[in-house]
């Protein structure tokens, strides 16, 4: 009788990527972040073989891939994003030994400007629509507008906002769904708490725990529902450019432009550290440069006079 014996069992790359999915399920990712993975997944398929044995896998074949990328795109930042995702997978592999460790790195980006929208795109977007004469669809993509351009609040918290998330006794948004998982108490002036009432008489919701904003039969907005909803009213209003992100931007800027506090601004945006802020402001560094000039401090204080140095 032959005796029995431990014996490694040969996972294959396939097998190591969906190893990787399962500790994101484990770890209680969103589904949109395990979704997101496993697309990353199988466009790494494209070049490795699926049934790679794992333990084949070293710094060559990886240095071939980021060499592969850069023959078929264009973008450094989309080649960093599959090169950062694969890192991902492949360091949670060497943690757990299912993989003989080695060098990685993505390439060098440079960082593009934060897009945001201009002051004369703004008086466009946040004017008022003729309420007896336009669609609720277009009513309500003003209203998003105004909220996301007053709070700065991401997308997902957005389409995940109910009725009774409005405090309108403390002029309070309770932002439940955030990125970083903890919810997100964010002030309202007076002027978005005002716009807010107004929809809610249009919304005609039933209780409380009705979504606030929703598709024409009441429904819960899906995200292509929301940017095609926006980027309808954009056009209408003669604007090109469209994103509901570049409103987070836009308000970061405008924060920092009229003076507010970074601290507070972090807090408002739900950053998880005040690095991250401090990045925004250092990416709008191109659109504040004019602001040196127009706020000249030395000028304040020594006056527009140029000292004449003596010759020697």
């Amino acid at each position: 009788m032959q005796r029995l014996k431990i014996s490694q069992i040969e996972l294959t790359f396939s097998d190591g990527c969906e190893l990787y999915i399962q500790n994101c399920r484990q770890r209680n990712l969103r589904d949109a972040t395990i979704e997101h993975y496993r697309q990353s997944c199988n466009q790494f398929f494209k070049f490795f073989d699926a049934d790679l044995p794992l333990n084949q896998l070293n710094q060559t074949m990886y240095n071939a891939y980021v060499v592969y990328l850069r023959e078929r795109l264009t973008n450094d930042v989309s080649i960093n994003s599959y090169l950062r995702d694969l890192i991902t997978i492949l360091h949670y592999l060497m943690l757990n030994e299912y993989l003989t460790p080695f060098k990685m790195q993505s390439i060098k980006v440079d960082k593009a400007p934060v897009e945001t929208y201009t002051d004369q795109e703004l008086k466009s977007l946040l004017k008022k629509p003729n309420i007896k004469q336009c669609s609720f669809s277009e009513y309500q993509a003003w209203v998003i507008t105004c909220l996301l351009f007053s709070t700065g609040i991401r997308q997902h918290s957005l389409m995940e906002l109910k009725v009774c998330d409005i405090d309108f006794d403390n002029n309070y948004l309770n932002i439940r769904v955030t990125k970083t998982r903890k919810p997100l108490l964010v002030p309202l002036n007076q002027s978005v708490i005002n716009i807010l009432s107004e929809f809610l008489r249009y919304r005609h919701h039933h209780n409380k725990d009705d979504w606030l904003f929703c598709n024409v039969y009441g429904q819960k907005l899906l995200k292509s529902t929301c940017y095609n909803m926006l980027y309808r009213y954009n056009k209408q209003r003669g604007i090109e450019t469209t994103g509901l992100h570049r409103y987070r931007h836009t308000f970061a800027k405008q924060w920092i432009i009229n003076g507010g506090n970074v601290v507070t601004l972090s807090r408002l945006l739900g950053h998880s550290s005040l690095d991250i802020t401090q990045n925004y402001i250092s990416l709008l560094v191109s659109d504040l440069s004019k602001q040196v000039d127009e706020i000249n401090l030395l000028d304040k204080f020594i006056g527009k006079k140029y000292i004449k140095m003596k010759g020697r």
